[in-house]
């Protein structure tokens, strides 16, 4: 019987990578992302069905879900990182704010919310993929840090409540990225981790099945 993932902010970086990984164990993927084409064009090269939306909508999220009925493995990817340049927390605009975590904390817990009867019925995974930046006091990372702070927490709760289903609250580190870029700059983050190792890692962590908890993809 062939596994199903839904993989969000899957048409770059770790998603894609990630997707790539499963696609070639032979999963079944639906991939979401906003960049329709993007998107597409990883599909098409994965065999994979893309749905491309914000997760942040609601209609987006139902139609996810009636997508996969039955679901091995939920990948909560997507995330902002918010105003750029990073700005301190003295200044950050608060709608900006609110934003962020609409996008990566709330859309990640509706998710998790519609497909939890397909997950457990499956026995399956959900993996929220978090930040170094949601326990270390970096400058400038404080609204990012903060959400993803938000989102282990709701892992840590959500593995208590869900015995049934496997939930990894994962730390993929410092990857060379767009979003990495953004931040950091491209010449700093060029000589970050490449996202297919850390998708590597991720593959392993999901075919082994640990006990719910957080995890170091590096």
């Amino acid at each position: 019987m062939t596994n199903t993932a839904l993989i969000t902010g899957a048409s770059r970086g770790l998603g894609l990578a990630l997707a790539r990984s499963l696609a070639g164990a032979g999963w079944n993927l639906v991939l979401t992302a906003r960049g329709a084409d993007d998107l597409e064009r990883a599909a098409a090269e994965l065999g994979a069905t893309a749905i491309p939306g914000d997760v942040t909508e609601p209609a987006h999220v139902e139609r996810l879900a009636r997508a996969v009925p039955a679901l091995d493995l939920l990948v909560n990817n997507a995330s902002d990182l918010g105003v750029t340049p990073l700005p301190p927390l003295a200044g950050y605009p608060l709608e900006a704010f609110r934003v962020l975590l609409e996008t990566n904390v709330t859309a990640p817990l509706a998710l998790i919310q519609a497909t939890l009867p397909a997950l457990r019925a499956a026995g399956g995974a959900v993996v929220n993929i978090t930040s170094d930046a949601a326990t270390g006091a970096y400058e400038g990372w404080g609204g990012y840090g903060a959400t993803k702070a938000a989102l282990e927490q709701l892992s840590n709760v959500l593995s208590a409540e869900e015995p049934a289903v496997r939930v990894w609250w994962a730390d993929p580190g410092e990857m060379n990225t767009r979003m990495l870029a953004d931040a950091v700059g491209a010449e700093e983050a060029a000589g970050a981790t490449d996202p297919a190792k850390v998708a590597a890692a991720l593959h392993d962590l999901v075919r082994s099945r640990p006990a719910s908890g957080k995890v170091s993809l590096q």
